[in-house]
């Protein structure tokens, strides 16, 4: 079994997003896989769901308060794009490498591809 998972540095309960919003606003939080797939849209960027749709690649999101110890331990510092291959979690994309995308849903997605394809 293959799962790809994006692990967002921010809880996901409602507090947890105003927690994350006036933390980005004072400059205390960040989250380069947030500003990726919404940044202040909290219905999503279109330019992510464009992405999506014309990408391959199945990435499953989720908030770091709904990670596994398992996931938590592989995917260190937040946020993180994490693969299971098998019973076997592995870090793919660090929280630099997510940043360095800039808005770049594309080729973020495609990079994700090549990795996975690299394995």
């Amino acid at each position: 079994m293959t799962r790809i998972v994006g692990v967002y540095n921010a809880d996901g309960s409602m507090l947890g997003e105003l927690k994350f919003t006036m933390g980005k606003i004072t400059g205390k939080s960040d989250c380069g896989l947030c500003d990726l797939t919404h940044g202040w849209n909290p219905f999503g960027k279109p330019s992510w769901r464009n992405a999506c749709s014309a990408s391959s690649v199945e990435l499953e999101l989720i908030h770091r308060d709904e990670i596994t110890s398992g996931q938590n331990e592989v995917a260190g510092d937040l946020p993180a794009v994490i693969i299971q291959l098998g019973e076997t979690w592995r870090k793919l994309m660090s929280a630099e490498d997510i940043s360095s995308f800039k808005g770049d849903s594309s080729g973020f997605l495609a990079e994700i591809n090549r990795l996975v394809s690299e394995l």
